[in-house]
């Protein structure tokens, strides 16, 4: 028997009423089947994924953006019908949010927390205001965004997210309001993406000392920004980054989530960018015990890997040499070693990265010291890891990195049981007595 319902009409539950989003989406779909063709077909004609078009056939869901109910209406051969729906949905939809403020007063929540792809009428608030600027944006402004995002990234790969997380944030509130200024279509496209990375340093800088309700903001205007500015690459990029902060947050499956959404158009993406998701995926995989799978996928990062083309990556991918890979693919391979108890799955990987990881990447290296230390803890030689531990320690007392002191937290746990071993000891010792020391 299904719990709540009654063959009474007089005590079924009421339904919401019908909105004019609901019959876009109603028009939608039926104009769909009148043609003939499916949700995978449709998709692949307007260059978006088969979910995106399933999601506007959705009622009671979140308004398409303009851009994708506008390349529908003129794939299903509307006549400019779906727009003018759109446009009267999105009066309604005023209409009703002035109805329930008058109603529920100051202060309630009137929108849902959820993500919304290609929806830009749901712009983060905070970072645009509702003034349009009466200065025009030229590519020099796009050029000042541009060094003004690697210097916060060159900044946190130097000395971790605590001192670049304020410069970040000044210049991601200095240049996002340039958004609502005068642009050429190619310097629109490019201000987005521009500003949009900007926001996804900003976002990790507060992810690593731990500031988890920034990183959020800025990650979900990051994404905004890839969507308005129709980047695939910066999309998944974003992507990527919030799945791996809500794997640290402990939601390992929204993260794999997270992850298969980056990929959905993975042939418009860089072979690079493919690597890294695929590496990603692994580690998400293997956390979830699916080794044999993680495995597999770990394969098709290095092919993907094999086949990039440096030259032709965003800026923003420049991160992702060799090192990196040999890093996170070592490092997706760390719970497959576990489960196995064979340390060569993971370790050669790992001591790979840290040979190459060079000096404008010191953070990651003191990462990878410190899992190769843990790694070697667990299933290795006690002595090898804890002299690879000292020197991750040592490290690790130039980054303010709330990541960075978790890491080796777990690896002052695991040598507890391998302290009668004096230099175990040592390290054991240095990671909680030190003035720096790791754990309380």
């Amino acid at each position: 028997m299904d719990r709540g319902l009654t063959n009474d009409p007089s005590r079924q539950p009421e339904l919401p009423p019908s909105t004019v989003a609901d019959e876009l989406a109603r028009e939608i779909k039926r104009l769909r089947l009148e043609a003939g063709i499916s949700q995978r077909v449709l998709a692949a004609k307007i260059g978006y994924s088969r979910q995106y078009v399933s999601m506007t056939e959705w009622e009671d869901a979140t308004l398409p953006s303009q851009e994708l109910v506008a390349v529908l209406d003129t794939a299903l051969s509307a006549n400019g019908a779906l727009i003018a729906l759109r446009a009267q949905a999105k009066t309604d939809q005023r209409t009703r949010r002035h109805v329930q403020t008058d109603t529920d007063g100051p202060g309630t929540s009137l929108t849902a927390n959820v993500f919304s792809p290609f929806n830009l009428e749901a712009v983060p608030a905070g970072y645009v205001s509702a003034t349009r600027l009466t200065q025009s944006v030229v590519s020099s402004d796009v050029d000042q965004v541009k060094e003004a995002a690697r210097c916060a990234a060159t900044t946190e790969n130097l000395h971790g997210g605590g001192s670049a997380t304020t410069a970040a944030d000044q210049e991601l509130y200095r240049f996002a309001p340039l958004l609502r200024g005068q642009t050429a279509p190619a310097t629109r496209r490019a201000l987005f993406e521009a500003i949009g990375n900007l926001s996804g340093v900003a976002a990790f800088a507060a992810f690593d000392v731990a500031d988890f309700a920034a990183a959020e903001q800025h990650a979900r205007f990051a994404l905004w920004c890839a969507d308005a500015a129709g980047s695939w690459e910066l999309r998944a990029s974003t992507l990527a980054d919030m799945a791996r902060m809500t794997a640290y947050a402990g939601s390992t499956d929204d993260a794999l989530s997270l992850i298969e959404l980056a990929q959905v158009r993975s042939d418009r993406l860089s072979a690079t960018t493919r690597a890294m998701l695929g590496a990603l995926r692994a580690q998400f995989l293997a956390t979830l015990g699916r080794t044999d799978e993680a495995l597999n996928e770990v394969a098709r990062s290095d092919e993907h890997f094999a086949d990039r083309t440096p030259g032709d990556d965003v800026p923003w991918m420049c991160y992702y040499d060799e090192a990196e890979h040999m890093g996170s693919t070592g490092k997706a391979l760390i719970p497959v070693a576990l489960a196995r108890d064979q340390i060569k799955l993971a370790a050669p990987r790992i001591s790979q990265a840290i040979r190459q990881q060079g000096e404008n990447y010191p953070r990651s290296r003191t990462f990878s010291l410190t899992r190769l230390a843990t790694l070697t803890m667990r299933i290795g030689d006690p002595r090898e890891a804890a002299a690879i531990g000292l020197q991750a320690a040592s490290k690790a007392k130039d980054f303010h990195s709330q990541r960075i002191r978790d890491e080796l937290r777990t690896l002052a746990r695991v040598s507890i049981r391998h302290l009668h071993i004096r230099e175990v000891d040592e390290l054991y010792s240095t990671l909680t007595t030190d003035s720096d020391g790791i754990l309380p």
